[in-house]
């Protein structure tokens, strides 16, 4: 079995994707947004130094029309549709405010929904691009044959039961089965595996996936559209769509509060009317009423602990996507790994160098032979073999009449003698073994297995004491692989040689148990599950660009521990949510009772108002400190 890539001549260049990453600014809510921000932010500084109204007015109200009037446009519709939300409330009270002389809390509040809306359009237009991406993978053309002819055809032409030919290098156009010829393919796209497989005649293939050694002959077995990539996109696409979103706790009431706010402020201002009250105390009351019972306090009560968690998780290397993402987070209750590149390395080390009694090699010599016959190969399995000779300082000799044979190995000459590298005939349970010869003689085998994360362990630890149960194991790879990691790490539920439609239907197996699934994953064949969690985490460094992108949170330094802590972190702003609601609804409660049974003077209203929004905001900024992401759970995992 060929244990390297042999370099071969492509008949194409590698077909390049095109640039589909949505910019930011080619968002019309993300313009209108960075507009009145700046609007604001141009008032800020003459208002607060004192300069006449003039210098700042027609900034505010520059601020209030270009980050309002979409929110404005959706509430007016929401209202036609007889239904009321909170964004129309907020611009109602921010031209509330505006009336009674509080233009800059107005306009801020304009500026935080603004904000929030461009991000969230931002995250649908990402998501979205990478699920176009993700037919890139798959080539546009294919070599068909028809009797003695070749011809290229699109690969949307393709039928069932067509004759493909697979050159080196080449992706696979179809998910069919090989009918001639021995090779390698790279599948990490579609099963996770971390290294290339062996194919043999009737051997399964799928679509998108990269031909390494050796001609194929592939028979068409799917339609191109029911192929295993375009099911991922499927996946996705419909995870997405059908995935309840989790909102933030005020937008579950939003509308019986906006309801409850404007019907009893237009009780304020017409009961005393209908009593005789001038005109301008009832409006007073009324616009006091308003300012008082408008919703900033509690906007800020949700925000801030949750933004601050997601700076503080930022800094510790994961970049959790959105305020609602972090909630999510801190609601799990059960958690589903991925292998390859999550809880490994992904990529292959040298564990073991047997010699051969009699060979008269000890492990150094023979790990230098190996080398020496495998540096001119791309190979990962070439690589890691050559990284752990270096690893020990060993001389590698130049070798020469390098070759490779598709399903044999590879040989050369190595100081005037002939040396062949290739897999041995039975693998040792999870280890790839390659055995070495010299002149046909047997000298020792070497063992090479996904190397392990030095923090798998604790975190999957860690995750269990989270949740009350271990983690599942949801992988692609073979049953032998699992079950080394599963040992190493503690799992006992472990699912193997799962495809991505297997994956997504064991995380919604536990989520109709009624579990709150985290999934963590790396690669496209992990992106429909963790577009199907209830919250997904990638690990960023070797994460596909599909995987990124439909996660809720990415670990960007690939450190494993940092997922129990950002759900620690998670929980803990959770908590500091609820503190400040209470907060929050206590103030409220207070000075809409003063104005209603007294009479609450409209400057004590405000400022009890703005005092309440400063508190919530400061308690939840306490997040930012370095000792709640330690208390997290940096250390515990």
């Amino acid at each position: 079995m060929s244990t390297t890539l042999a370099p071969a001549p492509v008949p194409t260049p590698a077909r390049h994707a095109p640039a589909r990453r949505t910019r930011v600014l080619a968002l019309p809510e993300a313009r209108w947004a960075l507009a009145s921000l700046l609007a604001f932010l141009a008032a800020l500084a003459p208002d607060l130094a004192g300069a006449p109204a003039w210098t700042y007015g027609p900034l505010y109200a520059a601020a209030y029309a270009a980050g309002g009037w979409e929110p404005a446009r959706e509430g007016l519709r929401a209202l036609r549709e007889k239904t009321l939300d909170v964004d129309l409330l907020m611009i109602v009270a921010a031209l509330g405010a505006a009336a009674i002389g509080q233009v800059l809390d107005g306009a801020l509040l304009i500026v935080i929904f603004a904000t929030s809306g461009a991000l969230e359009a931002l995250a649908t237009a990402r998501t979205a691009d990478s699920v176009r991406g993700l037919l890139d993978l798959a080539p546009t053309t294919a070599t068909r044959l028809t009797g003695d002819r070749e011809e290229t055809v699109p690969t949307a032409e393709l039928a069932v039961g067509d004759l493909l030919l697979v050159r080196p290098g080449e992706r696979i156009g179809a998910d069919g089965t090989v009918t001639d010829g021995t090779g390698e393919v790279d599948q990490a796209t579609i099963t996770g595996e971390s290294l290339p497989v062996p194919k043999r005649p009737g051997d399964d293939v799928f679509a998108g996936t990269l031909n390494g050694t050796g001609a194929l002959r592939v028979r068409v077995d799917r339609d191109p559209a029911d192929s295993v990539i375009a099911r991922i996109v499927t996946l996705v696409e419909e995870a997405s769509r059908t995935k309840a979103p989790t909102q933030l706790f005020i937008e579950k009431i939003e509308q019986r509060y906006a309801v409850g706010v404007v019907a009893a402020t237009l009780a304020v201002f017409g009961i005393p009317l209908a009593f005789g009250v001038g005109l301008t105390d009832a409006l007073l009351r009324a616009m006091t009423f308003m300012i008082v019972a408008s919703p900033c306090a509690v906007v800020l009560a949700t925000m801030p602990p949750l933004l601050s968690a997601i700076a503080n998780a930022g800094r510790h290397g994961v970049l959790v996507k959105s305020a609602v993402a972090m909630e999510r987070l801190g609601e799990i209750d059960a958690a589903a790994l991925d292998k390859t590149g999550t809880l490994t390395e992904g990529a292959p080390e040298v564990t073991a160098v047997r010699p051969l009694p009699g060979s008269g090699l000890d492990e150094d010599a023979l790990l230098a032979l190996a080398a020496a016959a495998e540096h001119p190969s791309e190979h990962p399995l070439a690589r890691a073999i050559v990284a752990a000779a270096r690893a020990r300082g060993l001389r590698i000799a130049p070798a020469e009449d390098f070759a490779a044979t598709p399903g044999r190995g590879v040989t050369a000459v190595v100081e005037g003698r002939k040396v062949h590298v290739g897999r041995a005939e039975a693998p040792q349970g999870a280890e790839t073994t390659v055995q070495v010869t010299r002149d046909g003689t047997p000298l020792g085998t070497l063992a090479l297995t996904d190397r392990l994360r030095a923090d798998a362990a604790g975190a999957t630890a860690a995750l269990t004491a989270l949740t009350g149960a271990a983690p599942a194991l949801l992988t692609g790879d073979n049953a032998h692989a699992a079950a080394r990691v599963a040992g190493a790490t503690g799992l006992t539920d472990v699912r193997a040689e799962l495809l991505p439609d297997d994956k997504v239907e064991a995380v919604r197996e536990r989520q109709r148990a009624g579990r709150k699934v985290l999934f963590v994953g790396d690669g496209v064949n992990d992106a429909p599950a963790l577009a199907a969690a209830h919250a997904g985490i990638a690990m960023g460094r070797a994460g596909s660009d599909l995987a990124l992108e439909t996660a809720d949170a990415v670990v960007v330094r690939d450190e494993l521990a940092a997922v129990p802590a950002v759900v620690r972190l998670s929980r803990r702003a959770r908590r500091l949510v609820l503190q400040n609601l209470v907060v929050a609804g206590t103030f409220i409660t207070a000075l809409v009772l003063w104005d209603l049974i007294g009479h609450l003077p409209l400057p004590l209203g405000v400022a009890g108002h703005e005092g309440s929004t400063v508190l919530v905001g400061l308690n939840g900024l306490r997040l930012l400190r370095e000792s709640a992401w330690r208390s997290g759970g940096a250390q515990e995992a």
